[in-house]
């Protein structure tokens, strides 16, 4: 029969135990963000994070058990739902249908750390055409902003500017520009940049 957790001392008694029955160098920490639901942090022997959590008061024999990942607002962190029928049930559901969810998440997520970073190459390759220039990273965009004052200083008349504002998108695989100024100036820029190499 499934164990009713019903206090905060009973449920880390329980953590506890399955962090036993996961491994020797499991530990368990207060797991704070989860209002009046009962909830506990347990660090596997390979340092994986695993949040149990009850999440229903009225159900106390009910856990839920969802893996942490680096990076969760790109890969969302696999869970199972699990009876407290014992410790060592919770710690074998854990090994054989939380941990493989865990490590596809895991692969998934270092595939896309691993685009992320090819995709700024691929953008910072596209601005690097434009010495001078300032760049901002956005979300998946680079913003690069060309700016030049070719009149010499101390000339009366209104300074003509060459700019040339461009957003590199994902990869590099597009580019918007605005342009404007003296023609020998801006279509260099331009030029160079039809002449970006690819990876």
């Amino acid at each position: 029969m499934a164990e009713e957790l019903k206090t905060q001392q009973q449920f880390d008694a329980f953590a506890d135990a399955v962090a036993s029955a996961l491994g020797t160098h499991c530990r368990t920490a207060p797991l704070p963000g989860y209002g009046r639901n009962l909830a506990r942090l347990i660090v596997d022997d390979e340092d994986r994070a695993l949040r149990l959590r009850q999440p229903d008061a009225h159900r106390p024999q009910r856990l839920q058990v969802s893996a942490g990942l680096p990076n969760e607002e790109q890969v969302s962190a696999p869970s199972i739902q699990v009876s407290t029928i014992s410790a060592a049930h919770v710690a074998r559901e854990i090994k054989r249908r939380l941990y493989p969810l865990h490590a596809q998440a895991m692969e998934q997520a270092a595939q896309l750390t691993a685009y992320q970073q090819a995709e700024a190459r691929a953008r910072r390759a596209v601005a690097a055409v434009l010495p001078g220039a300032r760049l901002e990273e956005e979300h998946r965009r680079t913003r690069i902003t060309w700016q030049h004052v070719p009149e010499p200083a101390g000339q009366h008349r209104p300074a003509q500017v060459d700019s040339l504002s461009a957003v590199v998108g994902p990869s590099g695989e597009w580019v918007q520009v605005d342009a404007c100024g003296r023609p020998d100036s801006t279509l260099p820029m331009l030029t160079a940049l039809t002449q970006v190499p690819r990876e």
